[in-house]
């Protein structure tokens, strides 16, 4: 096997990381917002607003962990660039799906989950900041 057939294989493998974090972020959400809104019915009916501050718990929790598969993903599509671009030849050697040596080049995961930067808009806040907006406003509704 040539170098350009190891790292087109390198590659695939890399990119079968990728799809399962993007994946499993969108499970979490689909999650997120079934569970929170069972919950919040769960109230509506019972007319007690215990049960949506109970949902504030999943929601902060699929909020974390979705954070988490973001900035795995975004580390993987470091390891992806310098494998494509080459630039890692002890990586394509032994296929390494080692992402330490991209930390520097991508926000912590703190700063992945919680904090908007200039350069890149950060979809969670919008998204689990609008689940937890709902269900403190829900919870002020059902008070």
């Amino acid at each position: 096997m040539d170098i350009e057939e190891k790292r087109i294989k390198h590659l695939e493998m890399i990119q079968g990381v990728i799809n399962r974090l993007a994946g499993n972020s969108f499970a979490i959400k689909g999650w997120s917002i079934t569970l929170v809104s069972a919950l919040i019915a769960i109230a509506v009916d019972k007319s007690d607003g215990k049960f949506i501050f109970i949902a504030l718990l999943p929601a902060a929790i699929f909020w974390i962990l979705d954070g988490y598969f973001l900035w795995q993903e975004r580390l993987f599509r470091e390891l992806h660039n310098a494998v494509r671009l080459g630039q890692k030849d002890k990586a394509e050697d032994n296929f390494t799906m080692d992402t330490s040596l991209y930390l520097d080049k991508v926000p912590n995961w703190f700063a992945t989950t919680f904090y908007i930067t200039k350069k890149k808009p950060n979809t969670l806040l919008y998204f689990h900041g609008i689940v937890v907006l709902c269900i403190l406003i829900a919870t002020k509704l059902i008070g």
